[in-house]
């Protein structure tokens, strides 16, 4: 009877084991997906105010710091880049400055295949592929896209952009549906 009460009462504190787990894991889950969806937020925020000329809002979703980064390929097969907040700011501040209006060159931005990496409570490195429309939203360009995060203030914040863009293989705005179903990297080219 002894042997059984002891079976019993191990059966039982397994079970609430498994079951505290579950919740724990449960709960890391739900965690994880909020700070995903704050993430996304900053990311559309960045886009959203940039080609809304707002430069206050946009500087807003940037860490201001001296190892602030960012990189982007150009339709010449140049690229541009800034190091530092500094840069950044004069940069993007100037480009607002000469650039005022509040019309997007790419009104339409769709992101795919998103990829999230967490090191840390305060750090996540993003990659996705991008679709940019053009003007008149009649083709798309690919590109591949690299974020770095990183939480300060308990509010995340952008520190690395790279965006490498596919010029030379524009896609049809009719070809869109198709070609954001495939799986692996296509390249415009499909």
């Amino acid at each position: 009877m002894k042997t059984l009460s002891v079976m019993l009462l191990c059966m039982i504190f397994c079970i609430s084991c498994k079951d505290k787990a579950a919740e724990e894991e449960a709960s890391r889950q739900a965690n994880l997906e909020k700070e995903k969806q704050a993430i996304k937020a900053v990311i559309e925020n960045e886009t959203k105010s940039f080609f809304a000329r707002d430069f206050a809002a946009w500087k807003a979703n940037y860490a201001q710091t001296d190892y602030a980064f960012q990189a982007w390929s150009n339709d010449d097969g140049t690229f541009d880049s800034n190091v530092g907040w500094a840069d950044i700011n004069k940069q993007v501040g100037k480009y607002i400055q000469d650039n005022p209006e509040p019309v997007s060159s790419h009104p339409i931005v769709e992101r795919k295949n998103m990829i999230f990496k967490f090191y840390d409570d305060d750090v996540a490195y993003l990659t996705w592929d991008q679709f940019n429309s053009d003007k008149s939203e009649k083709n798309f360009h690919h590109s591949k896209e690299v974020r770095l995060l990183e939480k300060i203030g308990g509010q995340w914040k952008i520190v690395c952009v790279s965006a490498f863009w596919d010029y030379r293989h524009p896609i049809p705005a009719s070809r869109l549906p198709m070609i954001q179903k495939i799986a692996n990297e296509s390249r415009g080219k499909i």
